[in-house]
């Protein structure tokens, strides 16, 4: 993937991890955090950027592996949103 393609799925995926601290889940995305690097730090390396996708992907999809990733967070059942966003990076990836 060329840098820019990167930095696109890096947004996607910071909306959907906004998207769950929005709704309560608070304490899942340490590691990601440490890296200090979010898709607006365009100036940053693809490497770095590769980085921070693999370990948000990686924390992502730990959390949405639980029965109900927002059990015990103030919210309600996903909304449309969340599916809109991981859509868009399926199809950027390729996928249909």
């Amino acid at each position: 993937m060329h840098k820019e393609e990167l930095i696109q799925l890096h947004t996607y995926m910071a909306q959907m991890k906004r998207y769950f601290e929005k709704h309560g889940v608070v304490d899942e995305f340490d590691e990601y955090k440490a890296l200090s690097i979010s898709p607006v730090h365009i100036h940053r390396s693809k490497a770095d950027h590769k980085r921070a996708i693999f370990i948000l992907g990686g924390e992502l999809a730990h959390l949405m592996s639980k029965e109900d990733p927002l059990k015990g967070a103030a919210s309600q059942a996903p909304k449309p949103q969340i599916h809109k966003t991981i859509s868009s990076a399926f199809k950027l990836m390729g996928h249909n």
